[in-house]
């Protein structure tokens, strides 16, 4: 977490000035094509270009369909070489990525939308139909709430836009949940509600743009309204302002960006080979278990051995720490291949010295909607005569707070079948996962503000290294997002790891 002063790009893993192709080790200069004149010409040529664009489609076509894959890869490098039409060309992009992922396979919001369906047993339906006419609804009433913002910069929605939309959200839930309301009418209202949910992190970035003096035309804006390398929840490249800020503005600089590109998508399928060989390794060879595999043999009174179990553990943790800097390098370089020259989404976790530096290079996007949305209005507005308790409590609503109701939002379907009671209580994990993440980055942040800083010394960082992981580890246990155990079981698996109960 950063102070409200520091810029996003100061703070960004990986953003700072690099050391120079000629210094260090010889395989860094063999991997420095970025750095070296004869690369970054050639990646302005006819050739060269062609060479990018093909080695993009074959990286990314290892984790995405080829369809999916040459259309996000065309995509960017037309938007990078037709700056006159960059704007069009992402519009289109993004909304015919949309659409088509909704009809041509089967997704998580058509199956979140078929639960609804089949619960209330409204078969004449179809999912697909329900969230993609709910998606064309949504680009126009997002275009409409850009233009209603342009004209009353002082409502609610234009000062207070993540607010806003959750509060939306909680009025269209409750009316599902608390209104005498079921069958069809129920199943619309959920079909919103599931299709709106995403977009709920990505619209107030444009909302906030609105206001500003050079803010970017509506077609940019619904251009990144989950842009096209970015299939997800979270924001990758924020909004159109900070995109704005990372266009690369010379032939030069494009050439660098897009053989950062390609280097980032390389580096994704390393990734990916080396989570599927841990995988073949851990799971089918050396057969460690789960961890609800060691949390169900717990619970029977047949629990693993202490070696078992805190592998277990320790290789679920790892393997999400890999998903995690795979996929944000996929998004990442993709969005690099259209000229923005975004910093990195994971970067060097394993080097954090302290939580706040785990926090910031781990999941780097995620951080800054949380510091955007929830650390920065809280700063400003409570505890202005204590300033450790001012940024504790901020740093605690961003990374408590906003990380609870993000992962919350995002299964908003399990309250309709669940009901909003069950559905808080199967969450009582992740919400006691963010507590303690967000009481030790709290922590951590005023210790850097009062100038503690880890020793530099060999031993103080391998200090500093035990430390912050043995935290994250012992930590994960409860924030799996699986929930199929309580924080009681949850507990008392982890007090038995240290030979307690």
């Amino acid at each position: 977490m950063n102070p409200p002063a520091a810029t996003a790009s100061a703070a960004a893993p990986g953003a700072g000035a690099r050391p120079s192709a000629a210094g260090g080790s010889s395989w860094r200069r063999f991997l420095a094509i970025d750095e070296r004149a004869a690369c970054i010409a050639g990646a302005q040529t006819l050739r060269g270009r062609l060479l990018i664009y093909a080695v993009a489609i074959v990286a990314v076509a290892s984790n995405f369909p080829w369809w999916e894959s040459a259309l996000m890869v065309s995509a960017a490098m037309a938007a990078a070489y037709a700056p006159k039409f960059r704007n069009a060309i992402l519009f289109t992009a993004t909304w015919v990525a949309a659409f088509l992922e909704m009809g041509l396979a089967e997704n998580h919001i058509q199956r979140d939308i078929a639960r609804v369906i089949e619960q209330e047993h409204v078969a004449s339906v179809s999912p697909m139909i329900l969230a993609t006419a709910f998606l064309l609804l949504l680009m126009m009433a997002a275009w409409a709430a850009l233009a209603v913002v342009r004209r009353q910069p002082k409502s609610l929605l234009a000062r207070r836009p993540l607010l806003t939309l959750l509060l939306l959200e909680v009025l269209l839930c409750g009316l599902s949940t608390f209104a005498i309301m079921d069958g069809l009418p129920r199943v619309i209202l959920w079909s919103m509600l599931i299709v709106l949910t995403p977009y709920v992190w990505f619209l107030p970035y444009a909302i906030v743009d609105q206001r500003a003096r050079d803010a970017s035309p509506p077609l940019l804006q619904l251009a990144v309204l989950r842009p096209f390398w970015s299939p997800t929840y979270l924001p990758f490249g924020k909004g159109a302002a900070f995109l704005r800020k990372k266009l690369a503005k010379t032939p030069s600089e494009l050439a660098v960006t897009q053989l950062k590109a390609v280097k980032l998508l390389l580096w994704s399928n390393v990734l990916l080979a080396i989570k599927t060989a841990l995988a073949w390794l851990f799971d089918e060879q050396i057969k460690i278990p789960s961890v609800e595999g060691a949390l169900d043999a717990f619970l029977a009174g047949q629990a693993y051995p202490l070696l078992a179990s805190w592998s277990a553990l320790v290789w679920s943790t790892a393997n999400y720490g890999l998903k995690i800097a795979l996929w944000t390098g996929l998004f990442i370089g993709i969005a690099r291949l259209a000229g923005y020259r975004l910093p990195r989404g994971c970067w060097r976790p394993l080097e954090s010295r302290t939580l706040m530096d785990y926090f910031n290079r781990f999941h780097f996007y995620f951080k800054e909607l949380l510091v955007d949305f929830f650390f920065v209005p809280t700063f400003f507005a409570v505890f202005r005569s204590h300033p450790r308790l001012r940024m504790f409590f901020a740093t605690f609503m961003a990374a408590g707070v906003g990380n609870a109701l993000w992962h919350f939002f995002r299964e908003i379907h399990l309250v309709a079948t669940m009901g909003l009671a069950t559905a808080l209580e199967t969450f009582s994990s992740y919400i006691f996962y963010s507590v303690i993440l967000a009481t030790g980055i709290g922590l951590s942040q005023v210790r850097a503000n009062m100038g503690i800083r880890p020793s530099a010394t060999l031993f103080g960082r391998l200090y500093s290294f035990l430390l912050v992981w043995s935290f994250v580890v012992c930590l994960h246990l409860f924030g799996d997002e699986s929930r199929n155990h309580t924080l009681g079981e949850r507990l008392s698996f982890l007090a038995s790891l240290f030979g307690v109960g």
